[in-house]
């Protein structure tokens, strides 16, 4: 039994304290209908810093239960009016992240055991020390944490590739989201296309974070980056012995994803042979090591990627055209930057947020002629290159304004000639040779109203990309009736 009187002192290193701090943020209920064991309880734990209640009845801790939050509650397993096995049961209905610990005399130890199957984290029995007490009670807080961490890293992906945080004003790309909207929630397979650098295994983990296996993994793989003789083991794993360097056994990234997303890039490039078994794996959803015999069924869904156009490779005799159309149950083509110049300009600032909090930097905006050194740029390597160039920009910047004079010299050097200050060739939204013989008016309307589509319906890059004021764009635009 916990003895609250002197005798027990409580020596306190840095590393304690530091552990402490810690605990701090875990609420602790303690029940037990014997007052001076719930209060010894309660100031075991309060000397290691927990933020303890203490309950002397099963009756006054369930209404407790009931109005607040725990994160740990310790509960006697034999009380006479609502016992632990009640506040274990409703502990788990109200509040199924807390953690339950049971307090049992030798003679109910069988019951605690019983406790546990039905999700008790642990049990203590009588006479309790102070230290078994902080011990489990420590340990309990861990796993506390441990759920918690895992909650949290469930929100920011959430936040990273949920729909409403993907940045585009193309209408390419919204019909790209809406397409991925409707192709998360399912559990088909899925092929996405693009150059190097459009984005695919952003969208690739936009479906995988949106899809009811979220919290499952999600495991990547670039084939082409796997040594040839390497890939069926990198997929598939293998045994100890199957070749020269297979000292132990080894699970592929098949099993890894088990229960969740597998995201093939670069397929195109996978080998012929390797093709062969990954459509038997998609037909029959079971994968045998390298030097197995013996199958093992797996549950996962597969996502592809590929710069190629798998049809020339299929004619060309270098893709099996049976795996292209399993693989290409739906699918998701990215345009070029190049074709999207829309979004230019809202990825550019995105980026510029991101590499201000990587770099430590406060940089605010762009200036106007980088602006439309951006809009003008052939931009080879997409949304990738992009990002590269705005991490660059942030780094080397001195004012926190990001300019021209920011740049690599050897991206001033790409510049395309003729793309500079009010090239239409920015905007191919329509056919530039119908403004010929239109109005002024006409034709003003029709700048303001693609350079917000630019934009992505900015208003002060609007007006610092057309050269006018804010106010004077704003009447613009009331005055064509653009909104």
């Amino acid at each position: 039994m916990v003895d609250a009187g002197p005798r027990f002192l409580y020596h306190r290193s840095m590393s304690q304290e530091q552990e402490n701090k810690n605990i701090q943020a875990i609420g602790v209920l303690i029940v037990d209908n014997d007052k001076d064991l719930a209060r010894a309880m309660t100031e075991s734990l309060d000397r290691i810093g927990f933020e303890c209640t203490c309950a002397t009845s099963g009756q006054e801790g369930a209404e407790l239960i009931q109005e607040n939050i725990y994160h740990i509650i310790v509960t006697d397993l034999m009380m006479n009016d609502v016992d632990g096995m009640d506040i274990l049961n409703l502990a788990k209905e109200t509040q199924p992240d807390c953690e339950v610990i049971m307090v049992t005399g030798h003679a109910t130890v069988p019951r605690a055991v019983d406790a546990m199957r039905q999700g008790a984290f642990n049990f203590l029995e009588k006479p309790i020390t102070p230290k078994r007490l902080q011990v489990v009670a420590s340990k309990a807080a861990d796993s506390v944490r441990l759920r918690q961490t895992n909650q949290q890293l469930h929100r920011r992906l959430d936040e990273k590739f949920g729909f409403e945080n993907l940045v585009y004003a193309s209408d390419s790309m919204k019909m790209v989201v809406d397409r991925v909207r409707r192709i998360a929630p399912t559990d088909a397979g899925v092929l996405i296309t693009g150059e190097t650098g459009t984005g695919k295994d952003v969208v690739a983990q936009a479906i995988h974070q949106n899809s009811p296996r979220k919290k499952k993994p999600f495991v990547a793989i670039n084939t082409a980056a796997v040594a040839e003789h390497l890939v069926e083991s990198e997929l598939f794993g293998h045994v100890k012995g199957a070749f020269t360097d297979a000292i132990t056994d080894r699970q592929g990234k098949f099993e890894y994803a088990n229960g969740g997303t597998l995201f093939l890039d670069e397929v195109g490039d996978m080998p012929m042979q390797t093709q062969i078994k990954l459509l038997r794996v998609l037909e029959e959803r079971e994968i045998t090591r390298v030097g197995d015999n013996k199958p093992i069924k797996v549950n996962v869904r597969v996502l592809a990627a590929t710069n190629k156009d798998l049809e020339a490779e299929i004619d060309a005799g270098r893709f099996r055209s049976d795996l292209y159309f399993r693989l290409k149950i739906v699918t998701v083509h990215l345009d070029p930057l190049s074709k999207r110049r829309e979004d230019i300009l809202p990825l550019a600032d995105h980026f510029r947020k991101q590499a201000n909090k990587k770099n430590h930097k406060q940089t605010k905006t762009f200036t106007q002629e980088l602006r439309r050194w951006l809009l003008d740029f052939n931009w080879k390597g997409n949304v990738r290159q992009l990002k590269n160039v705005v991490e660059s920009l942030v780094v080397m910047d001195l004012d926190e304004i990001l300019g021209v004079d920011d740049l690599s010299p050897d991206l001033l050097d790409e510049q395309p000639a003729g793309e500079s200050e009010g090239s239409l060739s920015l905007l191919p939204l329509e056919d530039h040779a119908d403004l010929v013989g239109r109005s002024l008016k006409d034709i003003e309307r029709w700048a303001i109203e693609n350079t917000l589509k630019l934009t992505g319906g900015n208003r002060e890059e609007t007006s610092n990309i057309l050269g006018i004021s804010e106010r004077n764009l704003y009447r613009k635009l009331n005055e064509y009736e653009l909104r």
